[in-house]
C-alpha cells in the first residue's frame, strides 16, 4: 500500500494544526496527525447537505445561498449543477489556507469549481457574516466542524446555540432553509432547532454516496414562510 506524504501544514485561528496528506490520488486533511477531518474519497454525505437544501427551496427564482466551510469542495460543487445560472453562491473558509490548499495541491479535487462567476469565496468566519446585515440568504449551509458536537474549535459553539440559530434565522428569507452537517445525531440540538421556530426535517446520509459505510445526518430547517 502507498504511504501517506505530508503536503502542507497550517494553523487554525484556535491554534489547532491541520495537515494536508496524500497517498496516491487520496487526499486527507487531518487535526495534527490524528484525526482525520475530511477524505476526498469520503463526500458523500457532503453532497447530500447541498441536494437536500437546494430541492428544499423548491426552484427559487434567482436564490442567494451561503455555505459555510469550504472543506474539500463537495458542497460546493454538488450545488453548482443543480442551481441555475442566476444564482449566486457564498463559501465562508475561516482557515486561509485551505483556500490556498484548493487552488494548489488540492486542485485535482477541485477541477474549476472556484471559477465560477456564480462563486465568491470569503476567507472568513461564517458567523461574522450571519452577524452582518444585509440581503437575505434562500438556504444557508453550514459544513463547519463536526456538527454541533464541535470538535477543533470551542468557538463554532456560536453557531449552534440559541443565540446562533437565531443569526442564521435572521440572515434567510422567510421560506428559507438552513441546513447542517453533523457527524452524529445531537437531540439536545434538535430541540434547540424547534425552540427557535424551525420546521426541521432529519436526514440519515452515506459518507460514500450510495455505498456502506458510516451514516451522517443532515439536518433541513425551514424558516416559516
Amino acid at each position: 500500500m502507498l504511504p501517506w506524504i505530508r503536503l502542507d501544514e497550517t494553523t487554525a485561528p484556535d491554534g489547532d494544526v491541520l495537515r494536508l496528506f496524500r497517498r496516491g490520488e487520496e487526499f486527507s486533511i487531518r487535526l495534527g496527525d490524528g484525526n482525520e477531518l475530511m477524505n476526498s474519497r469520503l463526500g458523500g454525505s457532503e453532497e447530500a447537505l447541498a441536494t437536500l437544501a437546494i430541492d428544499a427551496l423548491d426552484d427559487r427564482t434567482a436564490p442567494r445561498i451561503l455555505i459555510g466551510g469550504l472543506g474539500m469542495g463537495f458542497t460546493l460543487r454538488a450545488a453548482q449543477p443543480i442551481l441555475g445560472s442566476d444564482a449566486c453562491i457564498d463559501v465562508a473558509e475561516i482557515v486561509p489556507r485551505l483556500i490556498d490548499w484548493a487552488r494548489g495541491p488540492l486542485a485535482p479535487v477541485f477541477g474549476n469549481s472556484l471559477d465560477d462567476a456564480r462563486v465568491t469565496l470569503l476567507s472568513r468566519d461564517v458567523s461574522e457574516i450571519l452577524r452582518e446585515p444585509g440581503v437575505p440568504y434562500d438556504a444557508v449551509l453550514l459544513d463547519v466542524d463536526n456538527g454541533p458536537d464541535g470538535l477543533t474549535r470551542p468557538g463554532n459553539d456560536r453557531l449552534y446555540d440559541a443565540g446562533g440559530l437565531a443569526r442564521a434565522w435572521a440572515a434567510l428569507r422567510p421560506g428559507g432553509i438552513l441546513a447542517i452537517w453533523s457527524a452524529h445525531p445531537d437531540r439536545g440540538f434538535e430541540r434547540r432547532l424547534a425552540d427557535a421556530g424551525y420546521d426541521i426535517r432529519t436526514e440519515m446520509v452515506r459518507a460514500r454516496a450510495g455505498k456502506r459505510g458510516p451514516r451522517h445526518v443532515i439536518w433541513i430547517a425551514r424558516r416559516p414562510s
